[in-house]
């Protein structure tokens, strides 16, 4: 079957990438990204679904004694001496 398409430009650098690594023609790397493509959408998964987990890491003790007093943190944070 012979067609016409527009490709994006970020796509057509892509595609010249990956010719160029394989060594292939363009109808065949079109091909071939088809049957991938079609392939992955007729077996409804694109992806394998794992869930996130956000890394921990330790950041040390707190250096203000209480949170919950607003005043204290922003007299502490603006060098005055409050208490």
């Amino acid at each position: 079957m012979r067609t016409t398409i527009t490709i994006d430009h970020d796509v057509a650098v892509e595609i010249e990438r990956v010719m160029a690594k394989r060594k292939i023609r363009f109808k065949q790397l079109i091909n071939d990204a088809l049957r991938l493509g079609l392939r992955q959408l007729l077996s409804g998964s694109t992806r394998p679904k794992q869930k996130y987990r956000t890394p921990s890491s330790s950041l040390g003790r707190c250096f203000l004694p209480s949170l919950d007093n607003v005043a204290e943190i922003l007299a502490t944070a603006e060098g005055e001496d409050y208490k």
